[in-house]
């Protein structure tokens, strides 16, 4: 096991199964030692859509809980690529889109719930830029829909 697991595991945290692609495109792709993952979204234990606004269905607490557990998704699918989450060198960029009722500002509190999780694993190296933005929709109705970049240290 990974030292990122091990931090996981102190934490009470497991990864999900890793996500498939429903549509002509892929989870994640590596070029060179960079991993790009295409935006990922909240399911339920039964692979159903978790649906709804920030603002009318989720309070900003609730929000931030979503995106730590689509944190924990976009995890999964850089073990599957990596081979090793210690292969993981930097996260660089996290892109969180927050589907949420036209009065709602706080998006930035939302995304605190995925790079909250991966400074609390990567440390330093966890640190990355990042957008957060609103939207009137999203696929399936999910409250949240978050992209990452990260880093290798080598290829597997």
């Amino acid at each position: 096991m990974s030292e990122i697991e091990d931090k996981l595991e102190e934490m009470g945290l497991s990864l999900p199964e890793t996500p498939i692609a429903v549509a002509n495109y892929v989870p994640a792709l590596v070029i060179g030692d960079m991993v790009y993952l295409s935006g990922h979204i909240p399911r339920n234990t039964d692979g159903s859509f978790v649906t709804g606004k920030l603002g009318e269905d989720y309070s900003v607490e609730q929000g931030y809980e979503v995106a730590r557990r689509v944190a924990l998704t976009l995890i999964s699918s850089l073990k599957a690529v990596s081979g090793d989450l210690d292969n993981i060198k930097r996260i660089i960029r996290v892109t969180c889109m927050v589907n949420a009722i036209p009065t709602f500002t706080q998006h930035s509190a939302i995304a605190n719930g995925v790079s909250d999780l991966l400074v609390a694993l990567w440390g330093e190296s966890g640190m990355h830029t990042r957008v957060a933005v609103g939207m009137g929709s999203l696929p399936g109705g999910v409250p949240v829909e978050i992209e990452m970049i990260a880093e290798l240290f080598h290829r597997p």
